[in-house]
């Protein structure tokens, strides 16, 4: 999801004033109480917070601003959209609800009209330096995202105790500009399919630079679906879908089940619109009478048409693990199973099934043991191949022992479980994982400060 007013979402703290129930005398202080909660569980007292202060305040707009970025990342892109517009008509040239509002279009498919917004919204506000909020020396570095999305969710290794972040927008910076002060460049623009111009960017910045770089932005923008399709599909012991792009208008026409003939598709197969993740814009159709209505349900210009793979077990339940490859170690993440063929780990039936969970468990405690040696070498094939400091890979496993890749990128989250007992055997993985990648950024940072050469 394209996050909203990148810079400024992105600090976790605030010296807030307490409420106390009393009405404030400045729109700031409740505004301030919200961002606190914002790390807190719940979303939904964050935002009563921010309604009280749209309450006492209509007119300014960074009330306004707070809580539809809050209800955006809750997925309610409608209620989202309405407060960006009501901040823009109380301010037309309000920077933050100009970058939201162009991430709720984004997320409903308007590029387009998205880029507009962004223009506006990043324009002079291309770079944000974090709040640092530790006792020692940071460590500096330069957080380059996509105005758009598909950029690496950073919020669970990037401590604001530790790090001073400066994010630079990197599809609307004016090269002309010196960069912050850093130590290191982390590249987090992670989707090669949607993020091109930022990605290109990308890559003219880090040439202004001295400082080590992880995730190097030419090797990313080699892990489009299509491309990895091909590629990663040469590694021994892969398995990879056959994927190819189509103009969405022939799919939803008279002429789309022949021309997915004619490519030699069958059916059931998968159609996804290039750009989006968690599962969004992503279905699978069982036949041809299906593909028009399907087709025309997705936003994009072109659909990816994806070959299905099976990865369902003798119980007729599909797998879906995940890895993540930091520094070049492999690390298990998570196993999600499910009834469905789109597994993903929050819609899985992890939680109900407890015989699930121990098999989670095994495969965290055992990689190799759960997965066997085909597989174990295969990833390490797709590591070589990717060469990327941070990425994923989600895969299952067939009967054979081969790898079915669904997906091998830098976008992986690595989600932070809640508090829930039934989660207790996860916490140490992750950890491990995290810890991981603050060392990989510590020992790269470990060199003199850097700035921008010849500005």
């Amino acid at each position: 999801m394209a996050t909203p007013s990148i810079a400024k979402s992105s600090a976790r703290c605030c010296s807030a004033r307490s409420i106390g129930g009393r009405k404030p005398s400045r729109p700031s202080s409740i505004s301030c109480a919200g961002r606190r909660r914002i790390s807190a569980p719940s979303i939904d007292a964050a935002c009563r917070v921010y309604s009280e202060a749209i309450t006492h305040h209509p007119d300014n707009p960074m009330g306004h601003v707070n809580l539809a970025n809050l209800l955006l990342r809750a997925n309610k892109h409608e209620q989202a959209r309405t407060h960006y517009e009501a901040a823009l008509r109380a301010d037309p040239d309000h920077a933050p609800a100009h970058q939201g509002l162009g991430a709720v279009l984004a997320d409903n498919g308007d590029r387009d009209g998205a880029q507009q917004h962004f223009l506006r919204g990043f324009r002079g506000h291309a770079i944000s330096t974090l709040p640092y909020r530790g006792s020692s020396p940071p460590v500096a570095l330069l957080q380059l995202v996509s105005s758009g999305g598909g950029n690496i969710p950073t919020a669970s290794f990037l401590d604001d105790c530790i790090f001073l972040t400066s994010v630079v927008v990197t599809d609307h910076l004016d090269p002309s500009l010196p960069l912050p002060q850093h130590q290191l460049i982390f590249n987090a623009i992670g989707d090669a399919d949607l993020c091109e111009p930022a990605l290109e960017a990308a890559v003219r910045l880090v040439a202004r630079s001295s400082a080590p770089v992880i995730n190097d932005p030419r090797a990313v923008m080699k892990t489009g679906r299509i491309s990895n399709a091909s590629r990663l599909g040469a590694v021994p012991g892969v398995v990879t879908p056959r994927t190819i792009a189509i103009a969405r208008d022939l799919l939803a026409g008279q002429g789309g089940a022949r021309a997915i003939a004619d490519h030699e598709f069958t059916f059931p197969l998968l159609l996804r619109s290039p750009g989006y993740h968690t599962g969004r814009n992503f279905i699978i159709v069982e036949n041809a009478a299906e593909l028009s209505a399907a087709a025309a349900g997705l936003p994009g210009r072109d659909l990816l048409v994806i070959e299905y793979l099976d990865a369902r077990g003798s119980d007729g339940s599909a797998r879906k693990f995940r890895v993540m490859m930091i520094g070049g170690k492999i690390y298990p993440l998570h196993l999600a199973i499910s009834r469905d063929w789109k597994v993903h780990y929050f819609t899985s039936d992890m939680a109900d099934k407890p015989h699930h969970r121990l098999e989670e468990a095994a495969f965290l405690a055992d990689m190799p043991a759960v997965l066997g040696d085909r597989a174990c070498r295969a990833l390490e094939g797709i590591r070589d191949a990717l060469g990327l400091d941070y990425a994923g890979i989600d895969f299952g496993v067939s009967a054979d022992g081969d790898l079915l890749l669904f997906e091998a990128n830098a976008t992986m989250v690595i989600a932070v479980p809640d508090d829930d007992e039934r989660w207790a055997y996860r916490r140490t993985a992750i950890t491990g994982i995290i810890d991981a990648v603050v060392a990989m950024i510590r020992q790269k940072a470990a060199t003199p400060l850097s700035t921008s050469p010849g500005l």
